[in-house]
């Protein structure tokens, strides 16, 4: 070196054995980085114990107290010091760490814990008496006899205080406090046969801040209830059942309709073999899923389980165990984006039911009236009233009445009856029968139980874009070749990737081949697209191909150009519609899959219950 590094002494340095504490300290930075992975690394331990009911208490965002309650299989007092070991665990033997079914092996958490923090662990076993041992700063106590019925009783006490310099970088209590409620609702949703409460216990006090009783029956009926008691009930009204397997994988849970989304990607929970991760490549599956029907503003909702063997998944590549490595992520990938779309193409012209309730909540009843003064309203007149009615002002009202002064009253013309018979048939039908249209942009339809109220140029725009992609589908993307082939260098590993994926790319009319060295030709580009520079759209599809492992921005960029063509020739605001087009518009909608929301994700029609309608004028 022809320099001094003041960095490096002038004598060679000397290469230690650090103690057990420092090990154990640097272990808990990358293992503890807050209050909510302490939570969640003991109630995984709880889960691993095979707890029924696990309740958490926490107390200033868990910097001064975290405990954690089971009624698992407790440990014997003589396995207690080993519990407090590094790389001590019963949850593998060692010999493949790709064959596990636990949350926790690698026996790091407690240690950890034990090294920042006072840990206290009181536990009791089946055929064994109660015990404790304490560990503050990773000095051990010895194990003591304790009172305890059953279970195990972890309690964390001044997380940090080993390491003082940590605390500086925690967030607030509100913001820590919340941050291990999303940790235990996750646990919670990944399950649902576990009860779990969460009290925080601040100032002395004692409020409960999340619940969820265990749930019985069937998978899908146990996940339901649980995903309605964490994620909210509209979430479950509003959301797809998802069961699709491939190539050894399994892909269930719940996806919410496009019109029920988020504008941040906030309410996305995805788990493998039941464990909680944060993974780039499924969440971009699943925004891949949904991204013919959202603008780019909005984010989907769903909670998502995938199950396969443990061989077929690295969970060691993270040291908080939130990312997983699959054999083949290609199938995974594949699994979420074509198993979506499949339940969404099933969902036919379904919105989301919040959208009704967001419309009536934006309307208010005018105060006639004195609060709490009651107010008389006409009882709901029967059908036969309300036909009656309906015929003495129907445009024969003069000549019906005519008939009181000895007149023969004349029977309606049958191709009015008729008329009248095929309006009562549609209202049986989803979107009813059309009624009117306001503002020259808003059908007015009945149902048999309430109104459907259509925005025509939406809801044409989503039926002229399916149209145009099912077309594409069936003859092709046209394709045109270039005068003269564009030559894009690349490196060799990019260069390989494309080339991998260039049968995909030709069927989009893209046509890439070798051209020497590190190079590559396009020859022929999607006609739909016009004039395009080819070498930048080589680039962004290089980029796809080491982000998602799949070529999506071609299709992206075709899609999107078929979406603003499907709006500029859809109906257009402001037209006025006659009675047959309104009529064939609702019938097209149903039977078009997706026509719920339009190309942008917002809802094409709102649907409002006679019942919802009648409340709002105090009839019931």
């Amino acid at each position: 070196m022809a320099y001094d590094d003041p960095n490096i002494g002038k004598d060679r340095p000397v290469i230690r054995q650090l103690d057990d504490a420092a090990i154990n300290r640097i272990a808990a930075g990358e293992v503890v980085e807050r209050p909510a992975s302490a939570v969640k690394e003991l109630v995984e331990n709880a889960i691993d114990a095979g707890a029924a009911r696990i309740a958490i208490e926490i107390a200033d965002g868990g910097k001064t107290l975290i405990r954690v309650t089971d009624d698992g299989c407790g440990i014997a007092p003589g396995d207690l010091p080993l519990a407090l070991a590094r790389h001590a665990t019963s949850k593998i033997d060692g010999t493949d760490l790709l064959d596990i079914h636990s949350f926790g092996f690698r026996g790091e958490a407690l240690p950890s814990l034990g090294a920042v923090g006072r840990l206290t662990l009181t536990s009791r076993a089946p055929g064994h008496d109660a015990a404790m041992i304490r560990v503050a700063g990773g000095t051990i106590e010895p194990v003591k006899p304790a009172a305890l019925r059953a279970g195990t009783v972890a309690e964390l006490r001044d997380l940090f205080y080993a390491t003082p310099a940590r605390l500086k970088f925690m967030r607030s209590d509100r913001a820590e406090t919340q941050a291990i409620a999303d940790v235990v609702k996750r646990l919670a949703m990944a399950e649902p046969s576990v009860g779990f409460t969460l009290r925080d216990m601040s100032g002395g006090g004692s409020r409960e801040t999340f619940r969820a009783d265990a749930e019985q029956g069937e998978l899908f009926d146990a996940l339901t209830a649980r995903l309605a008691g964490v994620m909210g009930r509209d979430f479950t009204d509003n959301a797809l059942r998802i069961d699709a397997t491939r190539d050894g994988l399994r892909l269930y849970g719940l996806a919410a309709l496009p019109t029920y989304s988020r504008g941040a990607a906030v309410a996305q929970f995805l788990f493998v073999n039941g464990r909680p991760v944060r993974d780039r490549m499924l969440t971009g599956a699943l925004r891949g899923a949904y991204a013919d029907f959202l603008s780019r503003d909005r984010h989907p909702v769903a909670a998502l389980f995938i199950d396969c063997a443990p061989s077929l998944v690295d969970v060691n590549v993270h040291p908080a165990k939130s990312e997983v490595r699959f054999r083949d992520p290609g199938t995974a990938r594949g699994l979420i984006v074509s198993a979506l779309r499949h339940a969404l193409a099933g969902a036919g012209h379904r919105a989301s039911t919040t959208v009704s309730g967001a419309a009536l909540g934006a309307m208010r009843p005018e105060q006639t009236s004195p609060a709490g003064a009651r107010v008389y309203q006409m009882d709901r007149p029967s059908a036969a009233a309300r036909a009656t009615a309906w015929t003495a002002q129907a445009p024969g009202f003069d000549e019906m009445r005519s008939a009181y002064s000895g007149r023969v009253v004349e029977t309606p013309a049958a191709s009015d009856v008729a008329h009248r018979a095929e309006e009562r048939a549609a209202e049986q039908l989803p979107l009813g029968a059309a009624r009117g249209q306001v503002h020259e942009n808003y059908i007015i339809a009945q149902t048999a139980d309430g109104m459907v109220i259509v925005d025509q140029h939406a809801a044409h725009e989503r039926l002229v874009y399916e149209k145009l992609k099912r077309q594409m589908a069936e003859n092709g993307v046209a394709a045109q070749a270039l005068l003269i082939p564009e030559i894009v260098d690349l490196s060799d590993g990019d260069r390989a990737l494309l080339l991998d994926a260039a049968p995909d790319l030709a069927r989009f009319g893209l046509t890439v081949e070798p051209f020497g060295g590190g190079a590559v030709a396009v020859r022929e580009t999607p006609a739909v697209l016009g004039e395009i520079d080819a070498a930048a759209l080589i680039r962004d599809i290089l980029d796809d191909l080491t982000d998602l492992g799949t070529a999506a921005t071609v299709q992206a960029r075709i899609e999107a150009i078929l979406s603003r063509v499907a709006c500029h020739g859809s109906i257009r605001s402001g037209r006025r519609m006659r009675a047959e087009e309104m009529n064939a518009l609702l019938r097209e909608m149903e039977t078009t899959p997706h026509s719920g929301q339009c190309n942008h994700g917002r809802p094409t029609y709102v649907e409002l219950k006679l019942a919802d309608i009648e409340r709002l004028f105090g009839r019931t």
